[in-house]
């Protein structure tokens, strides 16, 4: 029997990490998050991913906003009053 990966980034590209953050935030407010130019400046997903792969410090952020963001949206909503 094989066992789950506990690891939220097990599967996931660079791509689909930044894909979905922009889908969550937008390019303004995840350059509000992670204030870098590639996110502030003329972004795109092409010019992201090649500055992201070059920079371990700016994946390792970019990486760290997404798992408080799966985890955000993991989260249990309360009960909806009818």
């Amino acid at each position: 029997m094989q066992q789950a990966s506990k690891d939220p980034l097990h599967g996931k590209t660079l791509e689909f990490i930044v894909k979905e953050l922009v889908k969550y935030f937008g390019w303004e407010d995840l350059g509000y998050h992670i204030p870098i130019n590639c996110f502030k400046s003329n972004p795109t997903v092409k010019s992201s991913l090649k500055f992201l792969r070059k920079m371990p410090w700016a994946r390792k952020k970019v990486e760290d906003l997404y798992i408080r963001m799966a985890g955000h949206q993991a989260e249990p909503e309360s009960e909806k009053a009818d």
